[in-house]
């Protein structure tokens, strides 16, 4: 079957008007026409403007710089994530950060030109859509335009005679186009038909996957919310801004926001590789809780582990950090407790070297009776290498040999002045140091189990034998992720379909000759170029072959004769009986 250009002279204008009709609407992008500069005007140039902004071209560029303005809120500290960096990376680049400040680099998310990249983006794709939706439809509520005059004027065709007669042919041609899927209906002396309507329906769920992922994320960061709490064991949380150790949350986001449930943490379970390179690596790190949802909601048990969170409602609850909160439990002069509590303290290393303070604010008097508070710092190395070893850093993070050093301050902690503190920390400022025999600050290591005498009588600590465990949680609670998800899914399955799918025509043309003989003539017409047209054309061309032959006289059938191009027999499709 001929797959080649025609050789004819070149065509008349008439017939590239043709042509260019039979190849009209393969796509619905627009048109992009250069303005009349001289004729604009104000309207002229906002239509100018508006094409452009609509144009595929902005569009990608857009998409280009939301994501090169991505990178430096993911590489400069975000004062709405963490502003301990922020603060600290103020300290070491006082005259950059200036600079910062004024173009937004702190708050990459929520700056003028980020949202102004954004919102333009927005618009762009919602411009672009639209039209290109309407102009679909009407293509899929219209018909395959008619044959050109000269199908061999097209990159691909074939042509034959046939003894079956012109109206056989169509009906053929037609019932063999339906069956492989094609859109077909006779118009005038030819069948016209279309394929590949997918690619565009592919272009389009591409586009609006864009606008539904732009709305879930800005959705996401209004009205997110992020809160993180550390629960030691058998104690509990309510979701209530109150509970939270720290809380940030989108600007839209308020507290009637919040997934009413509580939970308790009933144990934390963790352990660890023994041997190998791996050693000190969790093999099981999960938490057994407890948890209600609503006001009167039924108790419930689960189990919350890494990358496995509690989900209740829109709020997921993830377990994002371990560490050891021993008992400690103090006594005053006279030997009354003045606490009793489980404190937990914040690991430094893999190995859950951990650190913190003790506070006792109120009930302790010392041997004079006078009231006062005490403070300690605390420091636990969960498993100690001994003395041999030369430090006091953990050689393990299970609770193996676990050693306590607490050095112990006495005075006023300053927690009446109305000032927030952390309570891993102590202020010092008004506060005196116990000393020990040679005057130096009073300290000693403590074995579980253990207790500290504070000097002349002023009271002990003890190490109580039950050292818990606590779980850090963060409580995150983003809507739109969904849609999100389904935008990004849509978008990639838009893309494969807009690009792997082609859209083509394909013409069939049957009239009588003047020697009576009918004259089939079959083309195909595609987007762009490929050899997916001539392909398809030949296996269509093969099948219809076997129902409309060739003519007995037709010099294409003769071993003997040199065939001319466009005149030889199609080469029947793959598999078919030749």
């Amino acid at each position: 079957m001929s797959k080649t250009t025609a050789s004819d002279p070149a065509p008349s204008a008439a017939e590239d008007q043709e042509l260019g009709d039979a190849g009209s609407q393969l796509s619905t992008a627009p048109k992009e026409d250069a303005p009349n500069l001289p004729a604009l005007g104000v309207i002229g140039w906002a239509r100018w403007f508006w094409r452009q902004l609509t144009s595929m071209r902005v569009a990608l560029l857009l998409l280009l710089l939301l994501s090169l303005g991505a990178i430096p809120g993911s590489l400069i500290p975000q004062s709405g994530s963490d502003e301990t960096k922020v603060a600290d990376f103020r300290k070491a680049h006082p005259a950059l950060s200036d600079v910062y400040d004024k173009i937004g680099m702190f708050h990459v998310y929520s700056s003028v030109w980020f949202s102004a990249i954004y919102i333009l983006l927005f618009v762009s794709l919602i411009g672009c859509i639209v039209p290109r939706t309407w102009q679909f439809v009407g293509q899929l509520r219209g018909l395959p335009p008619g044959a050109p005059r000269r199908l061999n004027r097209l990159p691909a065709h074939t042509t034959w005679r046939t003894t079956a007669e012109p109206e056989q042919v169509h009906q053929a041609a037609l019932a063999l186009l339906k069956k492989r899927r094609f859109r077909a209906h006779r118009t005038g002396d030819a069948v016209a038909a279309e394929k590949g309507y997918l690619r565009e329906v592919g272009n389009l769920v591409f586009h609006i996957a864009l606008i539904v992922m732009l709305v879930a994320f800005a959705w996401g960061q209004l009205y997110k919310s992020e809160g993180n709490k550390l629960v030691v064991e058998g104690d509990g949380f309510s979701n209530t801004l109150t509970q939270y150790d720290d809380f940030k949350s989108g600007n839209l986001f308020t507290s009637d926001d919040l997934v009413p449930f509580s939970f308790n943490l009933k144990k934390f379970t963790g352990t660890y590789e023994r041997t190998g390179p791996n050693k000190g690596t969790p093999r099981v790190y999960k938490a057994d809780i407890t948890y209600s949802s609503g006001a009167y909601g039924k108790d419930e048990t689960d189990t919350v582990e890494v990358n496995h969170p509690l989900e209740i409602g829109d709020s997921k609850v993830y377990l994002v950090s371990h560490g050891y909160a021993p008992v400690i439990t103090v006594r005053d002069a006279k030997g009354k407790v003045v606490f009793d509590d489980a404190v937990p303290l914040l690991p430094l290393d893999a190995n859950v070297t951990s650190s913190g303070v003790v506070k006792v604010l109120d009930g302790y008097r010392d041997a004079k009776g006078e009231k006062e508070q005490l403070g300690f710092n605390a420091f636990l190395v969960p498993t100690f290498g001994g003395h041999a070893s030369g430090t006091m850093l953990s050689q393990f993070p299970a609770l193996d040999n676990p050693l306590l050093a607490l050095s112990a301050y006495h005075g006023d902690l300053g927690a009446d002045s109305g000032i927030p503190q952390s309570v891993y920390q102590m202020d010092r400022t008004n506060m005196k140091e116990f000393k020990d025999s040679k005057g130096k600050l009073f300290k000693k290591l403590l074995k579980p189990g253990e207790t500290m005498k504070l000097p002349n009588g002023a009271g002990s600590v003890t190490f109580g034998k039950d050292i818990k465990e606590w779980a850090g949680f963060q409580v995150v609670q983003q809507p739109g992720s969904g849609w999100a998800l389904a935008g990004a899914l849509a978008a990639i399955g838009g893309l494969a379909a807009s690009l792997f799918i082609q859209r083509r025509r394909v013409w069939v043309r049957a009239v009588e000759g003047a020697d009576g003989v009918t004259v089939v003539e079959m083309a195909g017409l595609g987007r762009s170029e490929s050899a997916k047209v001539p392909e398809e054309l030949g296996h269509l061309a093969g099948d219809l072959y076997e129902q409309a032959p060739g003519a007995p006289d037709d010099p294409a059938d003769s071993p003997d004769t040199d065939q001319e191009p466009g005149t030889e027999p199609p080469v029947p499709a793959e598999g078919a009986e030749k």
